[in-house]
């Protein structure tokens, strides 16, 4: 399993989209096996959704992420937990002991008719 983090300096980024880097956990057996951390290739309209689905991530989790973003990662299998903050390893270790408790998403920037603009 690989699990994907939109970070910034270690910690959750607020929005998927516009983070600066991911952090990649390559997990088996419920324990971490490695970790890399690569820079966001850029925010295009339904591009990281399959960028990383490409690359086996399975699993993303971000502060905040739109709608149409979730549904996207949805479409390709791939598990969206929103609503989490704090260090990077901290999340994900709590998610692989069952004890993260996501909330909703920050999503903060403006949005139009209902949907976050700032698909992945």
């Amino acid at each position: 399993m690989r699990i994907a983090v939109a970070s910034e300096g270690g910690v959750v980024a607020q929005h998927f989209g516009r983070c600066p880097e991911f952090t990649i956990f390559e997990v088996r057996d419920g324990l971490v096996m490695g970790k890399k951390v690569i820079p966001n290739p850029g925010h295009q309209p339904g591009f990281l959704p399959v960028y990383l689905g490409e690359m086996g991530v399975s699993c993303i989790m971000a502060g905040g992420m739109g709608p149409r973003a979730q549904a996207l990662f949805e479409q390709r299998g791939i598990k969206t937990v929103v609503g989490v903050e704090g260090p990077v390893e901290g999340v994900v270790s709590a998610f692989l002991r069952g004890e993260l408790v996501p909330g909703e998403s920050f999503c903060d920037h403006p949005h139009g008719g209902g949907e976050c603009h700032a698909v992945g």
